[in-house]
């Protein structure tokens, strides 16, 4: 698989899938993956929304963010919207693949978001046999859902989602304790809030006194409420946020580390160097160098 470099990296919507629902959030489909009719898929992009593909048959080549993966039969890979991807579409291999927006779930079942923003970070489930029938069990419900027009047809498909989603990560994380399940009564509000808010944000707002104002609270109030719900203070959720999309843009596109400097709104490119060594221990031109040469 030839792997291009760009200057702006397109992005996929649901919408530009022949498959498609006119204005929905959600869709499933069986396909072989030489099969797909989806403008821009064969390049490197992103999605504005979640994917989750359940590989049944053959092997699959794709890059996920700057890592190369062959993936073998059952497995489940999921991507979440900001991870750069590109996919060699030559494979004989037989999915099962979801897209659903970022705003699917939220409304209904925040409670889960701590679950399964931590089990998206998980790219790739090797599956047993077991396991694969277990994912399979929800996801035969989501194509008869999906293919049928019944009532409350929405509502369905959004908890059964949820649901297989948990299941996911049960099997990552089988001998992970509660926490990974955490309610919305345990999982702050604001912490939710917050994570949703820099994922919008973190190129022009990079400091914590940016979200405190945004969301009505204090700065210390948010990193202390950050800090217990999520593990890390929200400075480190910000910096960790800057940080993987420099190295994707690194990795794939033509632009110099100064130009990469001005679009994720550094004051200059010597902060820029100062702050890629701070976090990684490389410069962002010896990343950007090691990182091709591995791949290329």
């Amino acid at each position: 698989m030839q792997l291009a470099k760009y200057n702006q990296i397109p992005m996929i919507t649901l919408q530009d899938n022949s498959l498609a629902i006119e204005g929905s959030q959600f869709m499933i489909h069986r396909t072989n993956l030489k099969d797909i009719k989806w403008e821009g898929f064969e390049v490197p992009h992103r999605h504005d929304g979640y994917t989750i593909d359940i590989l049944l048959k053959g092997s699959v080549t794709l890059y996920i963010d700057f890592e190369k993966h062959i993936i073998d039969a059952p497995a489940v890979i999921m991507m979440d919207p900001e991870q750069i991807r590109q996919h060699d579409l030559s494979s004989d291999a037989e999915v099962i693949g979801l897209y659903f927006t970022r705003d699917f779930l939220i409304t209904e079942t925040l409670g889960v978001l701590s679950c399964w923003q931590c089990v998206f970070k998980d790219n790739v489930l090797r599956l047993e046999d077991g396991q694969l029938q277990e994912v399979l069990s929800f996801a035969r419900i989501l194509l008869a859902e999906f293919m049928n027009d019944k009532p409350r047809k929405e509502a369905i498909i959004r908890n059964v989602l949820s649901a297989f989603i948990i299941a996911c990560g049960r099997i990552a994380r089988p001998e992970s304790n509660m926490d990974l399940y955490r309610t919305e009564h345990s999982f702050s509000g604001l912490g939710i809030q917050f994570k949703v808010l820099v994922d919008q944000h973190f190129r022009e707002k990079v400091q914590v006194t940016d979200y405190a104002e945004m969301l009505h609270v204090t700065p210390g109030h948010l990193n202390d409420t950050v800090k217990t719900t999520i593990g890390r203070s929200a400075k480190q959720i910000i910096d960790a946020k800057r940080i993987m999309e420099a190295k994707r843009l690194l990795f794939w596109q033509q632009h110099s580390v100064k130009q990469i400097a001005g679009e994720l709104n550094f004051d200059d490119d010597a902060y820029f160097n100062r702050f890629f060594k701070k976090h990684t221990g490389q410069t962002p031109a010896l990343f950007q160098k090691t990182i091709r040469e591995k791949y290329n």
